[in-house]
């Protein structure tokens, strides 16, 4: 039987989630997050030099998400944050209906549920001035939402993410994603992980999404580092490596000091996919776990 029956799966996530009243939002157990405790240090770990932390809340400015293009590219996995709006008398009347129409008095806010970690980075980067030759370099993290419409383990509509990226020339954004693409597969590697990589496209809305994701993957701007999950025969995204171009450079006015448009990369870790990705691959019991993957992660 494959290592992947349903009954395992079931078996592996009733261990690590614990299910909440909405499809794809869990609570997460202590083993789990032992293992994405030891995830985040080697993470940290590997984090280049002159890299600069920032740690960003689950929402952000509705406006610089709107700026971004997210909105425009992919409107079917935002969250928008709503409230109730008006006097006290009128949101008690609502609250209290009996009719539990209290939805219909929601409003939206200027606030939207961070869709990916290193959304909120680049305006920052940008109100900072030219950017040096050198490039500069982030590490960011945040809990992120997509309205997925699947909720298959590892497909989760909160979750968390870890980045590194690069703002700077062509040459240093590529070289930056060049090296932790080699980076990561020694990271997978060390912890025992099947794994290939392989070109992939972003999933962009509707018919001219198509056209974009199939020129995503001719010029090779993304790539994906696939691990086992739920089948072999496909296999679940845990990290990404995405080359933007100048697509945030000229979005947000972001100059080198040659006066050039910055391009911009990033790597990104999905915590919650690797962390199952782990327990699918090696089991529920640490202490069976091949000796590399337990001295990489310190369980």
């Amino acid at each position: 039987m494959s290592q992947f029956s349903k009954d395992r799966l079931e078996s592996i996530t009733n261990a690590l989630l614990r299910p909440t009243s909405a499809n794809g939002v869990h609570a997460s157990t202590g083993l789990f997050e032992q293992v994405i405790d030891g995830l985040s240090a080697v993470i940290s770990a590997r984090r280049e030099a002159n890299t600069e932390i920032l740690r960003f809340p689950p929402v952000m400015s509705r406006a610089l998400v709107e700026k971004s293009g997210y909105l425009k590219s992919f409107p079917h996995l935002l969250g928008c944050v709503s409230c109730l709006h008006g006097g006290e008398a009128a949101i008690r009347a609502l609250v209290e209906s009996a009719n539990g129409d209290w939805v219909e008095g929601l409003a939206a806010t200027d606030l939207v549920l961070t869709p990916a970690a290193c959304y909120p980075l680049y305006p920052l980067v940008a109100a900072r001035g030219n950017v040096p030759t050198q490039g500069l370099a982030f590490d960011v993290a945040s809990y992120c939402f997509r309205r997925e419409t699947s909720h298959e383990p590892g497909r989760m509509q909160s979750f968390r993410m870890r980045e590194y990226v690069c703002v700077g020339p062509p040459a240093v954004a590529l070289a930056f994603r060049k090296r932790w693409v080699a980076r990561a597969e020694e990271l997978a590697q060390q912890l025992a992980l099947p794994y290939r990589l392989a070109p992939a496209s972003d999933p962009f809305f509707g018919r001219v999404g198509k056209i974009m994701a199939m020129s995503q993957v001719e010029q090779a701007l993304k790539f994906e580092l696939l691990i086992p999950v739920n089948s072999d025969e496909q296999p679940t995204a845990c990290m990404s490596f995405n080359y933007h171009q100048d697509y945030f450079g000229t979005t947000w006015g972001l100059q080198t000091d040659a006066q050039e448009v910055a391009h911009t990369a990033c790597v990104a870790f999905g915590l919650d996919r690797l962390g199952l990705a782990l327990f699918a691959t090696h089991g529920l019991d640490l202490r069976t776990w091949p000796a590399s993957a337990r001295e990489t992660l310190s369980v």
